[in-house]
């Protein structure tokens, strides 16, 4: 007796509780705001349409050595030649057979043919924990390696360099492994 009489209050109450959320809701609800307007790009359509670009591009290939290299922007634009073309925000990675890897990332590359012209806050860093910074790195896409002809500031694991070129190759054509060759006047500050 008890329990159906129970059963037959909350049959009633429950229902007017939940109308009595639901109205509660609708009244403290905040009201739409007409000057709130849906997000767009403030793109020129016409400026859109004409220019020629292709977002985030990626390209993948194995190198005249057997290395694996990844390069990947924010937009490619094309050149002036057929073979040539722009590139913002790279990063490109060079993984040899061994495994080892470098990856390097710049604010522009210049693509002219099967080289690429890294420019604008080059900075270079080994699976070793080597860092390697220079004004422009040369890369070849075909030959897997990458070459700075101006001063370059290297961070090591044992301390700091620097030296006025600077090439990344494989020993040879037989041996999978990656040199870091620095030349022209390395200065060194050992931190043991």
């Amino acid at each position: 007796m008890l329990r159906s009489c129970i059963v037959a209050w909350l049959r009633v109450l429950l229902p007017l509780t939940a109308l009595a959320i639901l109205s509660v809701l609708f009244l403290l609800a905040r009201k739409p705001e007409p000057d709130l307007t849906i997000p767009y790009a403030n793109v020129d359509p016409q400026e859109l349409a004409e220019r020629q670009a292709v977002t985030n591009p990626t390209y993948s290939g194995v190198t005249s050595n057997g290395s694996q290299l990844t390069i990947s922007g924010t937009e490619a634009t094309p050149g002036s030649g057929q073979d040539e073309g722009l590139v913002s925000s790279v990063r490109m990675t060079l993984r040899a057979r061994d495994g080892r890897a470098a990856d390097i990332s710049a604010g522009t590359a210049e693509i002219v043919g099967d080289d690429l012209s890294l420019r604008d806050g080059v900075r270079m860093t080994t699976a070793d924990g080597w860092v390697v910074t220079a004004p422009e790195f040369q890369a070849s896409i075909v030959e897997g390696t990458v070459e700075a002809e101006r001063e370059v500031n290297v961070l090591a694991p044992f301390g700091n360099m620097t030296a006025g070129r600077m090439e990344l190759r494989p020993k040879n054509q037989d041996d999978p492994d990656q040199v870091l060759d620095l030349k022209g006047g390395v200065r060194m500050i050992y931190r043991p």
